[in-house]
């Protein structure tokens, strides 16, 4: 019961939070474009400045861990290989670039952050684990949506040129880097500005959770419902099953361990379905992958916890 009582006291929260963004959309006083404007600048302001707090106030050689942010980057490789792999066994082509990216792109950042918070206090490891997974991410998005756009027959320099840009310019990779700088170079952190950092980094969990959940939509939750259970599947439990295991036998416990079951089995980013609909994609399958991820994760996840927590694992 205690393990059950931990698990719950990690997840509920932060879903509740999602629950009154869909409550609050739902009674009017948050709309389609004020959720936009939310996600927007969560990822362009708060989020950025919260990796950057806990970073920079940390001994460097302490956090950074090459073994943890190597595992993430090569874990994240094959998790891509393998989403392509089944994706080749689909009958519909037109879909491949699409279920590709739901089945292995996480909501790292937001809900990594928002759990570690949440049971540990601070970001813990979840910085080190969007270092080695979300440019990857990223990038390896551009790529599958290009190459298996409907029409598409490979990259261009454009297209090479834009995904390269998107990665050096990401606001939370620029965020984690002038956090690890500082904190390598040792530089105070004078109170006034730490409170006012720490004001802003504050209002990045409960804002973007609440955005998520105002742009939850349940009906498009079930449209090309057997792809995307397949991509769901993936994503919340197979992903997990598979490269879980490997993590506590290399010996990660604690945040770290947290971390990487968050990158493995969190649900689709939002970000997914506004990428492909802009890449020339019908949107619809991510979409729907993203809606029934954010809806099962809440068991799955307090699953998961629930099982490393019962084998005193974090």
């Amino acid at each position: 019961m205690e393990n059950l009582i931990f698990s719950l006291n990690a997840t509920v929260p932060v879903f509740l939070m999602m629950i009154l963004g869909l409550v609050f959309k739902k009674i009017g006083w948050i709309d389609d474009v004020f959720a936009s404007k939310m996600n927007k600048f969560v990822f362009l302001v708060p989020l950025p400045v919260l990796v950057f707090e806990d970073l920079a106030t940390v001994d460097f050689s302490k956090v950074w861990d090459i073994r943890f942010v190597l595992f993430c980057f090569i874990v994240t490789l094959i998790s891509i290989t393998i989403s392509f792999v089944i994706s080749c066994l689909l009958g519909d082509q037109s879909i491949r670039g699409e279920f590709v990216q739901a089945a292995y792109r996480s909501s790292a950042a937001l809900l990594g952050i928002a759990f570690i918070q949440n049971i540990y206090g601070n970001a813990g490891m979840a910085p080190l684990m969007i270092i080695g997974s979300v440019p990857l991410y990223n990038m390896m998005a551009v790529i599958v949506l290009s190459v298996f756009k409907p029409g598409q027959n490979g990259l261009d320099r454009a297209v090479i040129k834009k995904t390269l840009k998107g990665i050096v310019t990401n606001p939370i990779l620029i965020g984690i880097v002038a956090g690890l700088l500082w904190s390598a170079l040792k530089i105070p952190m004078p109170a006034i500005p730490k409170k006012v950092i720490s004001s802003i980094g504050n209002v990045a969990t409960p804002m973007g959770l609440m955005a998520m959940g105002a742009t939850f939509d349940i009906k498009k939750a079930f449209a090309k419902i057997k792809p995307s259970a397949i991509a769901a599947f993936i994503k919340l439990v197979g992903l997990c099953t598979l490269f879980l295991p490997v993590a506590v036998h290399l010996g990660f416990r604690t945040d770290k361990l947290v971390a990487i079951l968050v990158m493995l089995g969190s649900a689709t980013t939002v970000s997914s379905f506004v990428m492909a609909k802009n890449m020339g994609h019908e949107g619809t399958l991510s979409s729907s992958v993203v809606m029934l991820t954010t809806m099962f994760s809440a068991f799955t996840l307090t699953g998961w916890l629930y099982i490393l927590r019962h084998f005193m694992l974090i």
